[in-house]
């Protein structure tokens, strides 16, 4: 699944150094099967050539007002009515100001009046500039209209200074693409989700810590897909190898007893669970202030940790939420029947296993092979896909499960359930 394919995206590019950052935005979005044209200005072309963006998005880019579209249209006002995304990086104080007074003599400013697609604000600037009155003003105009603002960051200017103004870097620009256009024709709309992540870690001493090998991936894959879903999205998260995604309510929960904390308190206003964390089952009894010696440590009593899908299935009766209860199993054997078991245990409305013995779909890989069982007695196994396309299949069930429509416009990638 990728809710940039084959979208219609418009790049605005300003007349700033961080113009060679646009490219790789371009990259990015061609590479995720989006349709880029490019619109400049003539100070953008002044730092790199329209040719540059013309090879990367395999179109000509808008330069002038007076420029065609195939052949006979008006090419700024053709796109601005085709278009799924207006995206504006960089955007200099100068056409910022331009685009609050409703100005329209170059394709951006002219295409940014003509357009009704949502669009995306990449400032960058000199950070004097940036705080300017005038800056915050023209800012505060365009988000009161509607447009949505990325960026900027802090970090070494052009002039060498350091400072507030640098352009958010192009991957954080193209996820803000995605979530807006989640948002706006997402499957999920509305849909409020709570996602767990990570392996849990429960202290010995200041050093030590019982833990697991899970890394996160599959739980991220799901909160970043079901936010390009259109989603809202809660991810309560331990410790990962990977960062949260944006544009999702990150919550930390280191142990098993912060998690159950969490999730309980999240519960009301969630309408689907999952549950993907590897949650330890033990905990030491006593947690140490000062580091265990060698010989002190052989003795160390165990107690169980929380039950949190547990004491979720309990507090679910009296709440009537979630909607759905999903949980995973990481097994070595006996895969289908210890899945079905510990579904009817904790009483789920959907479980996800695999086998974590696999080197290509067990722990810290981008790959995964599961099967996905329904309390309806349906055992659908998956082949080997991304974690990206496990988590649209997964997500892809849920909302059956829920009584929606399948999730019909995706163009396919990785999809294999009916």
């Amino acid at each position: 699944m990728n809710i940039l394919a084959e979208k219609r995206i418009l790049l605005g590019v300003t007349g700033g150094i961080a113009v060679y950052k646009a490219v790789e935005i371009v990259s990015r979005l061609v590479k995720s099967k989006a349709n880029v044209t490019v619109l400049m200005t003539d100070a953008a072309q002044k730092f790199v050539s329209p040719l540059t963006f013309g090879a990367m998005s395999g179109r000509q880019p808008v330069t002038n007002l007076w420029q065609l579209y195939q052949g006979e249209k008006i090419g700024h006002v053709t796109l601005a009515h085709e278009a799924d995304l207006f995206i504006i990086a960089p955007l200099t104080a100068h056409t910022l100001a331009r685009l609050a007074q409703g100005m329209a003599n170059d394709p951006i400013t002219a295409t940014a009046l003509s357009t009704r697609a949502p669009m995306l604000l990449a400032p960058a600037m000199e950070t004097n500039m940036w705080e300017h009155p005038a800056t915050q003003a023209n800012l505060h105009t365009l988000t009161d209209w509607g447009a949505q603002v990325v960026g900027p960051e802090a970090g070494r200017l052009a002039s060498g200074a350091m400072g507030m103004g640098r352009m958010a870097e192009p991957e954080t620009i193209v996820e803000h693409a995605r979530i807006i256009l989640g948002r706006a024709q997402g499957p999920l709309s509305g849909l409020r989700i709570t996602i767990t992540a990570g392996g849990t870690r429960e202290w010995v001493d200041p050093v030590r810590f019982m833990g697991n090998r899970a890394s996160g991936k599959m739980g991220v894959a799901l909160a970043r897909m079901a936010r390009d879903l259109g989603a809202q999205v809660n991810l309560v998260y331990a410790a990962m190898t990977v960062d949260p995604p944006i544009g999702v309510n990150q919550i930390h929960a280191e142990r098993a007893e912060d998690m159950l904390r969490e999730v309980l308190h999240l519960l009301p206003k969630t309408d689907v669970l999952i549950s993907a964390a590897a949650i330890a089952d033990f905990r030491p009894v006593t947690t140490h202030k000062q580091k265990l010696k060698k010989g002190v440590g052989e003795d160390i009593r165990l107690e169980r940790t929380p039950d949190v899908l547990k004491a979720v299935g309990e507090k679910r009766k009296a709440l009537g939420m979630p909607k759905l209860v999903v949980g995973f199993a990481a097994e070595t054997t006996d895969l289908i029947a210890n899945a079905q078991a510990k579904m009817r245990k904790k009483n789920l409305d959907m479980i996800v296993v695999n086998d974590v013995t696999a080197p290509d779909a067990g722990f810290g890989v981008d790959t995964n092979r599961v099967t996905i069982l329904t309390r309806d007695g349906a055992v659908t196994p998956l082949p080997l896909m991304s974690k990206e396309d496990v988590a649209y299949n997964i997500l892809h069930r849920i909302r059956g499960l829920l009584g929606a429509p399948s999730i019909g416009w995706d163009p396919g990638v990785g999809s294999v359930l009916s």
